[in-house]
């Protein structure tokens, strides 16, 4: 059996200053059924925000906005391909 995916959506202040509130919407009303999406108290990456982390698989994301959220629900959540050019360079300089 599959792990449940989560999708966290920073919303403090300097994400929600970034458009945090229209990013967590987005994932809100997107999301594939049997994914958990929540809005969270800062993950402690202000200056990239809005940040998501998606579990269990680890996944960082920086400076998604509204209009990303469909690329990442397609090929990260359905798919189970990260979109690279969102990913978190401190987390996963690979890409």
């Amino acid at each position: 059996m599959k792990n449940q995916q989560i999708v966290r959506v920073c919303q403090h202040t300097t994400c929600q200053n970034n458009g945090s509130k229209a990013t967590l919407a987005a994932f809100l009303s997107q999301a594939p059924a049997g994914v958990v999406v929540t809005g969270t108290d800062c993950l402690g990456l202000c200056n990239m925000g809005p940040s998501v982390y998606v579990e269990p698989d680890s996944t960082w994301y920086c400076r998604v906005r509204a209009e990303d959220v469909s690329t990442i629900v397609q090929c990260h959540l359905n798919d189970g391909q990260p979109v690279q050019e969102l990913l978190h360079p401190r987390y996963h300089p690979h890409y």
